[in-house]
């Protein structure tokens, strides 16, 4: 099942008066903050004196959550022992995707009793202006509880993807490859 990321917008009943619109603007206008912090730790004492005199190795932390290390990607004189954003971004569109179709499956009454996903990015370096991603794979391999229905669990992945907050933020195409199984 491939797709590419699509957007959507929620769409509220007309209400009447004044205390509906405020509503409908609040619930539109719903916003969500995070706050991650990162914290260079890779002065190998000169600083950045020279583009090989520093490390790329970094902290990820959240409050009240264990740290991430993390360093850029080994090609570009990275830590390959620590995970790097281009590996923290295809695993967030993973995790984002999972989470809806674990969320969507529930309510529609799909039983998974197992999802592991092989996702892979591929990012295009372009010279001067760096690189980009050119695309995301999701390879989701789902085992769903005997007698589950495997045509809905197929079809619920585009749903979750039109959910998934992270795939609506990017500019190149997400798609999905999954395999369902029954136990």
């Amino acid at each position: 099942m491939a797709f590419l990321r699509s957007r959507s917008r929620i769409r509220l009943p007309a209400r009447r008066g004044r205390h509906a619109r405020a509503m409908n603007q609040r619930a539109m206008a719903r916003e969500h903050h995070y706050i991650a912090n990162v914290e260079w730790t890779g002065n190998a004492g000169t600083g950045t004196s020279s583009y090989r005199a520093y490390e790329r190795s970094h902290e990820i932390f959240v409050a009240g959550k264990p740290s991430i290390p993390a360093s850029a990607d080994p090609h570009f004189r990275g830590d390959a022992a620590r995970y790097n954003p281009e590996e923290l971004l295809v695993a967030s569109l993973s995790s984002c995707h999972m989470l809806w179709y674990l969320h969507l499956c529930a309510e529609a009454g799909v039983v998974v009793t197992r999802y592991v996903d092989a996702a892979e990015g591929v990012m295009t370096e372009d010279g001067d202006r760096g690189g980009h991603f050119a695309r995301v794979t999701l390879r989701p391999q789902i085992t769903l509880q005997a007698g589950a229905d495997q045509m809905r669990a197929r079809a619920l992945h585009h749903d979750a993807h039109a959910k998934c907050f992270i795939a609506n933020s990017v500019n190149f195409p997400v798609t999905c490859e999954p395999a369902i199984t029954a136990e």
